[in-house]
């Protein structure tokens, strides 16, 4: 019962915010509340403070005794859902599939799956020595196991 009320002042929120979306709603036996945000534009504080108030200010703590925690990702947690994809565009990703692990800049987001980018060192066709050339990998999305973004210190 606690779950649906949770979930559905999340929608009401949701509504007046396109941009947000939801990653994780937990609730454990004894009403801890976790809910994971996420933005097409990168969440911000107010945003954490915005779910948090709608749901807090909505329950009512003579009824139901819970505790509220409203996050966002970490910066070393996969990518759980598609729309976390298109604002990681041209960022680095580490992605582990069936067919192995790929790391490369994310070019491209359809629909269907992910493009990786990179440039690696191959010997020559003819003689000696390396050339760089430029590698591609097309991912679909159900054989994606785990995407990460790597972290870049420049």
């Amino acid at each position: 019962m606690l779950k649906e009320k949770v979930e559905k002042l999340v929608e009401e929120l949701l509504e007046n915010d396109p941009a947000l979306f939801i990653l994780e709603l937990k609730i454990t036996p004894d009403n801890k509340i976790r809910v994971i945000v996420d933005s097409d534009k990168g969440v911000a504080l107010n945003d954490i403070i915005a779910v948090s108030r709608h749901i807090e200010h909505n329950l009512d703590r003579e009824a139901e005794d819970f505790s509220l925690e409203v996050t966002s990702p970490g910066a070393t947690e996969p990518l759980t859902h598609r729309r976390q994809y298109n604002k990681n565009l041209g960022r680095k990703l580490k992605v582990k599939s069936a067919e192995g692990s790929f790391e490369g800049n994310l070019a491209e987001v359809t629909p269907e799956g992910i493009r990786l980018e990179w440039k690696a060192r191959e010997p020559k066709p003819v003689g000696k020595g390396k050339v760089t050339v430029k590698k591609e990998k097309l991912l679909p999305f159900e054989e994606i196991e785990e995407a990460k973004v790597m972290i870049t210190f420049n």
